[in-house]
């Protein structure tokens, strides 16, 4: 069970509403998410594009533009070798784009996820080596690929690696000095190089690709007007793609979606629309939520269990019922995803209760017959029910192989160094990773990582942080109304939380399907009464009800004569706009019983 903590972090927060015409609780919001100065205040409420960062501070980012503009010169023809997820599709989408903007005769690959794996391979090289292809630009990959860099070279290739990963790194056994291991290619563009001096490293694959176009339009002499043209329009790929690699939503990565939120519904992309429109999005201001848990996985779909290619096409399609088909195919490969996963996740949880992996503190589940495309997804779901590290393992064309996702309290990255021995590849960063094993060494690897293993009781101890105690009768339609400035929500910017005790439940009424919520009706401290509502698919809350005061408790209240029910809730409040009819609501996130 989570432990409830309300943030207690200080500030002037009459002065910072003062300042800033906002209410003291959006400025104790606003402060709990980290922002301290006025400068950071400002840029937080009110930043624009004129405050993102100077893409010419990444390492090699201007020798990386010159080579490209040199070889487009030089009549070279290039291949763009991207990734199958969302970033990797949307890298490959903004490079092409522009390049073909700068002259260039370009063209692009995407890997397999099950016949090629992640990244640039020798595959790759050699087929692009036979097409006629002499530059090859990797997106969303490439750092941790330096022998395959290495073949394309000795074919006399040249190789240009944009990336947003760690950098592979060796550790000095006696200093214990890390030394970072660069591919060779001409010029390595990766905000995470030691030496690189750009001042945000959470940017994604689309959003370096991004930048590097925004320097190479004008460096190829693209005039203003189409060059600014194209890079506003090519913010709506990059900032679905900070959304769907779950980057944080700090510094630009937040004025980058928020406009790119903002220009989507007047994206000319026909693909986009499409998408859009075969999701049930086409009447809706679509959300950064859309992006993660609509958009994007109907994109990842094709990657996950076809080829990613079909979602890059969609991207490039220029005819209006071609882009429907493939948007409705990608949407009913998006249903047979959930289906694979739901499948996935009983499974394991089976397996998981039934032995000895239930004491764990890192899982290592091997599932033998599942699409290795939704192992990450499955490791997700079992870190987020279990509260620890999962590292979910299938049989791959290339041995068993696999997706890990992890806490804030655990590196995976770096745990999954201490073991590379047991490992054809592996990749990733600290809250995820992708690997192969060499051999069954599925024992070995779960030995291994669980006895390094330092984690906690505590680590393991989800906490949800509340902003603040928030009674119901502060909010107004104008309150509600402030907290959408605090927009795009997601990692790193979290909805905000508020939390209110002791509230007596008089009555529940059930929906009248599946999908309608739960009507809680309450009173508040102060005798105020409110009717709350609980998404409550699995009926846990009568359940509880039940478990916690006695059997008969979930039938009084379904019937209005229960006393003595007391419950803490977690809460959102929103307006609710029905038939023109508004009113406040108020949504249950989180809630527990009391005596």
């Amino acid at each position: 069970m989570a432990e409830w903590r309300i943030a207690a972090k200080r500030a002037d927060f009459n002065r910072i509403a003062d300042l800033y015409g906002i209410t003291p609780v959006t400025a104790r919001i606003i402060r709990n998410r980290d922002m301290i100065t006025d400068e950071d205040i400002d840029m937080y409420l009110n930043g624009t594009t004129e405050d993102l960062h100077d893409p010419t501070l990444m390492t090699d980012m201007v020798k990386a533009c010159s080579l490209i503009q040199q070889y487009i010169s030089e009549e070279k023809k290039f291949r763009i070798i991207g990734d199958y997820d969302v970033d990797g599709i949307c890298a490959t989408y903004i490079l092409i784009q522009g390049l073909r903007m700068c002259g260039a005769d370009v063209d692009y690959a995407i890997p397999h996820r099950i016949h090629d794996g992640y990244g640039i391979n020798e595959a790759l090289i050699d087929s692009a080596f036979a097409d006629g292809r002499e530059v090859l630009v990797t997106c969303d990959n490439g750092i941790s690929a330096s022998d395959q860099i290495r073949h394309a070279l000795d074919l006399g290739m040249h190789v240009i690696v944009t990336d947003h990963h760690e950098v592979p790194f060796d550790e000095d056994e006696e200093s214990g000095e890390r030394l970072e291991l660069l591919p060779p290619a001409e010029a390595v563009v990766d905000p995470h190089r030691e030496d690189d001096g750009y001042p945000f490293k959470g940017i994604c694959g689309a959003v370096v690709a991004w930048k590097l176009i925004g320097i190479l339009l004008p460096m190829c002499g693209v005039p203003e007007p189409e060059s600014r043209r194209l890079t506003d329009e090519l913010m709506v790929e990059a900032s679905l793609a900070t959304v769907c690699d779950v980057m944080e939503l700090k510094d630009e990565n937040r004025i980058i979606v928020r406009e790119g939120l903002r220009r989507i519904s007047q994206t000319s992309n026909i693909g986009i629309r499409a998408l859009i429109d075969a999701t049930g999005l086409g009447e809706k201001k679509i959300t950064a939520y859309n992006y993660g848990f609509i958009l994007g996985p109907s994109l990842n779909a094709s990657g996950r269990l076809d080829s990613a290619t079909v979602s890059l096409e969609l991207l490039m399609c220029k005819d209006r019922n071609e882009a429907g088909r493939m948007a409705n195919e990608l949407r009913r490969l998006n249903d047979e995803r959930k289906a694979m996963t739901e499948n996935g996740i009983n499974r394991a949880v089976a397996d998981i209760e039934s032995s000895s992996l239930e004491n764990d503190k890192v899982l290592v589940i091997y599932l033998p017959g599942i699409h290795e495309s939704v192992a990450g997804l499955i490791a997700g779901k079992l870190r987020e029910r279990y509260e620890r590290p999962a590292i979910v393992l299938t049989d791959g064309e290339e041995g068993i192989k696999g997706s890990g996702r992890s806490i804030e309290a655990y590196n995976m990255y770096e745990a999954l160094s201490e073991h590379k021995e047991l490992f054809a590849r592996f990749g990733g960063h600290k809250m995820a990773a992708g690997l192969t094993l060499i051999g069954d060494v599925v024992d070995e690897l779960r030995a291994g990582l669980n006895d390094s293993c330092m984690l906690t009781d505590k680590d393991l101890t989800t906490v949800t942080l509340i902003d603040t105690e928030l009674p119901f009768s502060y909010v107004t339609y104008d309150f509600v109304n402030e907290l959408e400035r605090l927009e795009p929500f997601g990692n790193g910017n979290p909805r905000p939380v508020f939390a209110l005790r002791a509230l007596t439940v008089n009555r529940v009424e059930k929906g009248r399907s599946e999908r309608a919520p739960l009507q809680i009706h309450v009173t508040d401290p102060g005798g105020r009464r409110y009717t709350l509502k609980l998404f409550d698919r699995e009926g846990m809350f009568l359940e509880s009800a039940d478990a916690f005061y006695g059997r008969g408790t979930a039938g009084d209240l379904c019937d209005g004569s229960a006393h003595g029910v007391i419950i803490d809730v977690i809460y959102y409040p929103g307006i609710n706009d029905y038939r023109g009819n508004r009113s406040l609501e108020f949504t249950v996130n989180d809630y527990r019983f009391k005596r």
